[in-house]
């Protein structure tokens, strides 16, 4: 009796804790509705187990093992699905990343580019500072360090100057930070914000104090901004030229914005802008490669509007600047540039073209070179104006402004260009200007010939050893550029040019003068040469007159 006893107890106990194990394993796994009515009948048999003794028991549980092996074989969300092999795995963690930058579209708001390698190959030192790091994307490269004092310096001069303190730059920028990032192309955007922060008010302090203190030729360093007059930087030594070319390079760039910042914060009104750009335009005036860089006039209005007490800056631009090199190419197109737009005859031409734009030297011919224009009866003449892209055709005169090149003038225009091909908001029909002049005048320039009669018509000034080094300078600018001439405002000029090229007339007339008018000696060897063969018409006709007519 004890036995049987026991029996029952030890049933209901393994009965209990399977039970136990049963639910808690359906709770998790949210069974179907279908297996609620066993457990109805699983609670409607509880007495049969008790009656039922061990053996009961044991062939109940197997029972209901089995049962809820074929519910879970029966219900397709149950089953195990197979997993991904792990290369599918990455590449749906890579279209997942994808997606999220497409969402993010951060592509509206660059504007410091990296240079695409198509255009570095051709020269990477062109594009790369070999003093001073200016922004993020070349920011603690080993070769730049030697600068980084000479900034920490300037920014001690700023806060003993101003009597603020850094964290007042600091707080003032770390709202910007994702303003920041998104103007930035690769490096910045793993930069830690600290550092990010760091960065920009290192190097906009340093800017600025080099653009206030240019003012006077120089003058302003020691004389407003209380640096010594033997200072290594800022005293307008050699080294400002170097920094000067480093500054205006397209990776080098810090946005308008935050030096906008930077300046206010320093004279106390952190809301009023505009200063930057006429400062910025001031700096790099001696880099500009037009015969008059800025008009009298125009540069007294520049000295007087850094005043924070003017009613209004003086602003030769217009529209929204996005950093320095951005306030340099509009300076450069300043006073409102207009294309021509080409002749109707060409409109399906244009059409056409702007579905198949590539980087083709067959599709950059805008005109034949100066030695082939000469031959057709086209001069060349100095146009007397400092806008850079103001060339005029007329009656077979191609006047073009002067043009003043230096050791800096490639890497200048190169960086130009390839801003120009990067940002999407002005690489449209109208908006590759400085591309379309490079074009041309690579064009016009096929050898040193060619570069000789520019230089000789007071059209080409250079600084460099020969004038072979110039023609290798325009014949190498646009090498890899993406460009339709169709979309230049040239293109109108050239349709001009290429006609009167094509008009057979002119190009003999221009064959007689190069050939029988080229210098006095010809002119007279010609006025005989024709002289002779009227007398000799005249002697043959007499001849024959007197055969037919005798006299009586």
């Amino acid at each position: 009796m004890v036995a049987v006893f026991n029996k029952d107890v030890l049933s209901w106990y393994l009965i209990t804790i399977k039970l136990k194990e049963t639910v808690d394993a359906t709770l998790c796994k949210s069974p179907p509705p279908d297996a609620l009515p066993r457990w109805q009948a699983l609670n409607r048999n509880l007495p049969q187990l008790t009656n039922g003794g061990e053996a009961g028991s044991e062939a109940l549980l197997l029972e209901e093992r089995e049962r809820q092996g074929e519910l879970q074989a029966q219900s397709p969300e149950h089953s195990p699905k197979p997993r991904d092999p792990e290369w599918v795995v990455t590449i749906r963690g890579k279209l997942a990343q994808a997606c999220a930058e497409e969402a993010a579209c951060p592509w509206s708001r660059l504007s410091v580019y990296r240079v695409p390698k198509s255009l570095r190959d051709g020269d990477e030192r062109a594009y790369m500072p070999q003093v001073v790091s200016i922004g993020p994307l070349h920011h603690g490269r080993r070769r730049l360090r030697e600068m980084e004092r000479h900034k920490w310096r300037a920014l001690h001069h700023v806060l003993k100057r101003t009597g603020h303190d850094v964290t007042a730059y600091l707080n003032a920028l770390r709202p910007m930070e994702e303003r920041v990032r998104a103007c930035y192309d690769g490096h910045a955007a793993g930069m830690q914000g600290n550092d990010l922060i760091e960065c920009l008010v290192l190097d906009g302090t340093f800017v600025l104090e080099l653009f206030r203190g240019a003012l006077d030729g120089g003058k302003g360093f020691v004389d407003v901004l209380r640096y010594s007059r033997h200072d290594p930087i800022f005293a307008m030594r050699g080294a400002m030229h170097a920094i000067r070319n480093d500054m205006i390079l397209l990776e080098n760039q810090i946005p308008l914005f935050v030096l906008d910042l930077l300046l206010g914060l320093q004279r106390n009104n952190p809301v009023r802008t505009g200063f930057v750009a006429t400062l910025a335009l001031r700096f790099f005036d001696p880099l500009m490669p037009t015969d008059a860089p800025l008009l009298r006039k125009d540069r007294s209005r520049l000295e007087s509007s850094v005043d924070p007490e003017a009613e209004a800056a003086f602003d030769p631009l217009s529209g929204p600047m996005l950093h320095c090199l951005d306030v340099f190419r509009r300076s450069l197109l300043r006073t409102g540039l207009q294309p021509t737009p080409p002749p109707p005859s060409r409109h399906w031409l244009r059409k056409w073209s702007g579905l198949r734009c590539v980087a083709d030297k067959r599709r950059q011919q805008f005109v034949h070179c100066v030695s082939e224009l000469r031959e057709a009866g086209i001069r060349c003449r100095r146009r007397n104006t400092d806008r850079l892209w103001d060339i005029k055709f007329d009656n077979g005169v191609l006047q073009i402004p002067r043009i003043l090149i230096q050791d800096g003038t490639k890497s200048l225009f190169l960086n130009l260009i390839a801003f120009e091909q990067c940002h999407m908001d002005i690489a449209t029909p109208g908006g590759n200007n400085i591309t379309s002049y490079a074009i041309f005048m690579d064009n016009l320039i096929n050898s040193t010939d060619d570069v000789k009669y520019l230089h000789d018509r007071g059209i080409i000034e250079h600084w460099l050893g020969s004038d072979a080094e110039v023609a290798d300078l325009f014949n190498r600018l646009c090498q890899e550029v993406v460009f339709d001439i169709n979309d230049s405002y040239l293109s109108g000029l050239s349709d001009q040019v290429n006609r009167y090229y094509d008009y057979k007339w002119s190009t003999w007339i221009a064959s007689l003068n190069h050939n029988y008018f080229s210098n006095p000696w010809a002119i007279v060897s010609v006025i005989a040469g024709v002289f002779l063969l009227l007398l000799t018409m005249a002697q043959t006709f007499y001849g024959a007159y007197s055969y037919y007519r005798p006299m009586n």
